[in-house]
């Protein structure tokens, strides 16, 4: 191919020599010039065809025809302007939301983890407190394990303004497990998870550049961390994350075994851990169930039977991704739907087109193109359509996916490391030449189909064949059908979002301002010190001009965070072999229940007298714990107590259940029962077998005035009363309910988009056959009309079409629906897969939008003239 145009011109001049040979032959035998000539063009043949043949040895003839096809197929399409555009922007839609969906689909779910043979990484199901990891880390053979509780904060301090940061406690073999390294200094060294050993940080990169510069010398230096020193030996590179974890920071688990409480009872985190040379995901299983009874024995309490007993190992990737891989491949599935809707559009443009050229394929068929060859030609043409559809969708993709992931859940796993890489473009041009085949392969294979002889009859006509109004009627009834089931897909999922916020929480929300208070376990260590400097913050934020009220809390509602203890409660039998129920419990000051608009059911609330450090242990039960556990009994004076404590909790009086977990459920399945117990209490701080009550608070203020004023007045308080006590997440309580939807939202948003995407798509279908169908009927509505028809009956005549097309679809799509809807149930919130309301609703809005699209056309058709129509004709 590159030499092409030598080798041409070296065979012309080998004709013309061997030519020119036989004619001096010829000359010398006695023939005149011009006979001589003559009688060696005779002998040599047909030039061209030598030429022709010559090639056929020399090249490869279907490349030459090829890059012919798509030169003319390139001219064609600049021709038609209008068609093209049209065709090229419906393409690049679907394709570019099929492409920012993918490249999310293939940072979240596909792409390895960036370790050292990840294949080889797993989790233990559940979690374990730092005991039960301590004996795995010493008996199991088959992998090495791991644990990390993601969800330490510290104060960062003496480097300027107070900074709360956010981190990872892990075991000393974490990183080593992974097989990471960092990017400057090391990791954790064995047995510096070891009490005495653990005075030791690992910044993240995002921190060492923020707060230190990104100075080398970082590594070795000590840093201030909750109010005590440890130095820093490692900066881990840019990208390390586990999960969705934000971390700043890495420091060893305190792995004390002489605190039994916190050793045994509390801290229980996620374990991953790494198959051994030769051992298997299966051995690893059943050597986990075999040791589970004896670690069940090594606690110093007994422990119920059914504790871990459905544990497993599973692969570390599959378990970070978890509810998200669902969630993901309905999104994916569907843009599949509207990049679908989309071939179907171009494929209904594209017949109407072939339709059109109907006298330029009889005309090539006479002059010899045999079927393939024509067919060949109208799938270039789809293709060089397609693949102009896939560049401009790899540019939306590139420019929507920085929105795309911020719609999404903050929380998403592996979020961060999503792009548009080499694997996404693949993907992207792909799709590309499926779409132009799938698009294409029908009207080529309608206008290849070239009867000659009826073919030159019909030619010069303007009449369609019954075949191609059938084939594009039935594509318009397929862009209907596939947009009513996304159309139904997304009002089911708005709907269950409006639901969602009709939900009454159980307190109120409007004009709550919230904030986070965290002075270091240092400070509060003394715990009269930590209880006058949070009750001063109080009254001095109450005296506040626009604060009606404030009040203190370790837990909000909806925030995700939990706070929960095995209990045991008087006059309620337990059943050894069941594990002891597990409460929620929140830590509040006198007076927050009454902020929060929490009705007191039964008996008292808290008083100032219930926070005095010899106060006796008290608690608020909510009405379900009480109905759970003191069924027909007066809950008041009923006791309660940690299973590890020997001293009671008495129950002072009953409050209102709250959604703590979700707006879709008040608990976590795995918890049983939720309580309020007053800050400061210490016999309350003794039963938790801790020093101090929770050193960091939320304040909840409930205002009139502007939130941006009051933030900075906080600062000024908090900094009066300790200037090392960093305050932050200052945001209302209206943000704190919509965080905790985000991920409902984020689906229900992108369907949305989908939906109205396939919308417009079908309508312009609708649109599309109507009009052509007008355009081909224009001499019949000029006829209609000379025999008497008037606008309105050419109006109803033309819209009964649009509208016929429109209710089959919608009907086949209803059809559709009805399975395709359960496949999202899991997403559903106080609404049904096949709620009817829904259906009828969409049937109305999609044969209304059909009608709307067959309008245009129909005006125009009743302004025909019929004397310009007839004279035409």
């Amino acid at each position: 191919m590159i030499r092409r145009k030598d080798m041409l011109n070296d065979l012309d001049q080998d004709i013309r020599e061997h030519i020119e040979r036989e004619t001096q032959d010829n000359i010398e035998r006695g023939m005149s010039p011009e006979e001589a000539r003559f009688a060696a063009m005779r002998k040599f043949g047909n030039v061209t065809r030598v030429k022709e043949e010559t090639r056929e040895v020399w090249s490869f003839v279907w490349l030459e025809q090829l890059l012919q096809d798509v030169r003319f197929g390139l001219r064609t399409l600049r021709k038609n302007p209008g068609f093209a555009t049209v065709a090229v922007l419906t393409l690049a839609l679907g394709i570019g939301a099929n492409t920012a969906i993918f490249s999310v689909v293939n940072g979240v779910l596909l792409q390895p983890l960036p370790y050292t043979q990840p294949g080889r990484l797993v989790r233990i199901t559940d979690s374990y407190p730092q005991g039960a990891l301590a004996a795995m880390q010493g008996n199991l053979r088959s992998m090495d394990v791991a644990g990390y509780w993601d969800g330490q904060e510290l104060n960062l301090t003496g480097l300027g303004d107070p900074l709360r940061l956010y981190g990872t406690a892990v075991s000393a073999n974490f990183f080593s497990l992974l097989r990471t390294r960092p990017e400057l200094g090391r990791t954790f060294l064995p047995g510096e998870d070891q009490p005495g050993k653990d005075h030791v940080v690992i910044l993240s990169h995002a921190l060492w550049k923020e707060k230190f510069g990104g100075e080398p010398g970082v590594v070795g230096r000590s840093i201030a961390l909750e109010g005590e020193s440890r130095e820093v030996v490692g900066v881990m590179p840019e990208q390390f994350q586990l999960a969705a974890s934000k971390a700043q920071f890495w420091v060893p688990l305190d792995l004390d075994s002489r605190a039994v409480g916190s050793y045994w009872g509390g801290g229980f985190m996620p374990v991953i851990g790494r198959l051994r040379p030769g051992a298997t995901l299966e051995q690893a299983r059943a050597e986990l169930r075999a040791y589970i009874p004896r670690m069940r024995a090594m606690f110093p309490w007994r422990m119920p039977d059914a504790i871990w007993a459905a544990s497993s190992v599973v692969a570390l990737q599959a378990s970070l991704v978890g509810d998200v891989a669902s969630k993901l491949v309905i999104l994916l599935a569907a843009t599949g739907f509207v990049l679908l809707i989309a071939c179907v559009n171009v494929a209904n443009l594209n017949l109407a087109r072939s339709s059109a050229r109907q006298k330029e394929m009889t005309v090539r068929a006479t002059l010899g193109a045999g079927r393939w060859r024509l067919c060949r030609q109208l799938l270039i043409e789809s293709m060089v359509l397609a693949i102009s559809g896939g560049a401009l969708g790899l540019l939306l993709a590139i420019k929507g996916l920085t929105w795309l992931t911020s719609i999404l859940p903050a929380d998403t796993p592996r979020l961060a490391g999503v792009s548009v890489d080499w694997g996404v473009m693949a993907f992207t041009g792909g799709i590309a030449v499926l779409t132009g085949i799938i698009f294409g392969i029908a009207p080529a294979i309608y206008a290849s189909r070239t009867d000659l002889t009826e073919s030159l009859k019909t030619a010069w006509q303007h009449s369609v064949p019954r075949a191609s109004k059938r084939l594009r009627s039935a594509l318009a009834i397929t862009e209907v059908s596939l947009a009513v089931v996304l159309v139904i897909g997304a009002a089911l999922m708005v709907e269950s979002l409006w639901e969602l916020s009709q939900v009454y929480p159980g307190f109120r929300s409007e004009h709550i301002l919230t904030a986070r208070i965290t002075p270091t376990e240092q400070f509060c260590a003394k715990v009269a010190r930590c209880q006058f400097f949070y009750s001063d913050l109080v009254e001095r934020t109450r005296a506040l001009p626009g604060v009606l009220d404030a009040a203190l809390t370790d837990v909000l509602p909806l925030e995700g965070r939990i706070t929960a203890f095995a209990a045991g409660f008087e006059d309620h039998p337990q059943n050894p072999q069941d594990p002891a129920p597990v409460v929620f419990e929140t830590v509040v000051t006198p007076g927050y229940l009454r902020l929060m608009g929490i009705p007191l059911l039964r008996g008292r609330a808290f008083t100032a007298a219930d926070t005095a450090p010899d106060a006796p242990s008290v608690a608020l039960i909510t009405a379900a714990t009480a109905r759970k556990y003191w069924p027909n009994q007066d809950p008041i004076g009923k006791h309660l107590k940690r299973v590890w404590a020997s001293d009671w909790t008495t129950v002072v009086g009953v409050v209102g259940d709250v959604n703590e977990d979700s707006l879709t459920a008040k608990l976590p399945d795995y918890i049983d029962g939720a309580i309020y117990e007053p800050f400061g209490n210490a016999a309350y701080a003794a039963a938790r077998l801790s020093e101090a009550q929770p050193t960091d608070m939320t304040l909840v203020l409930r205002i009139t005035s502007d939130r941006a004023s009051m933030a900075d007045q906080l600062r000024r308080i908090v900094s009066s009363l300790n200037a090392d006590v960093p305050v932050s997440r200052i945001r209302t309580f209206e943000t704190v309910i919509s965080e905790s939807e985000s991920g409902s939202r984020s689906t229900a948003s992108l369907f949305s988009i989908f939906a109205g995407l396939a919308l417009v798509l079908g309508a312009v279908g609708i649109y599309g056959v109507v009009s052509y169908s007008v355009a081909q009927r224009t001499s019949e509505i000029g006829l209609r009309m000379a025999l008497g028809a008037t606008p309105r009956t050419v109006l109803g005549l033309i819209i009964g079409q649009g509208a016929r097309l429109a209710l089959l679809g919608v009907a086949i799509g209803i059809a559709g629906a009805f399975g395709v809807t359960r496949v999202i149930s899991g997403f559903l919130f106080g609404v049904t897969p096949t709620d009817p309301n829904t259906f009828a609703a969409v049937a109305v809005l999609l044969v209304g939008v059909s009608v709307l699209a067959c309008y245009i056309p129909a005006r125009r058709a009743m302004k025909v003239d019929p004397m310009v129509a007839l004279r035409y004709e």
